[in-house]
């Protein structure tokens, strides 16, 4: 019984890690690909 809080606190720590981390680079290349992308076009692109 001494050390199942410190089970869980770790259990919960590890599931936000790999929840918060995909979901922040999810949002930031979401961004860079709408946002900053169609700014700077690349060689292959006809810029407008």
């Amino acid at each position: 019984m001494f050390a199942a809080p410190v089970w869980h606190f770790w259990i919960a720590v590890v599931l936000m890690v790999t929840a918060v981390i995909p979901v922040t680079a999810m949002v930031v290349i979401g961004y860079l690909n709408k946002v900053v992308k169609p700014k700077y076009p690349g060689a292959d692109q006809e810029r407008g």
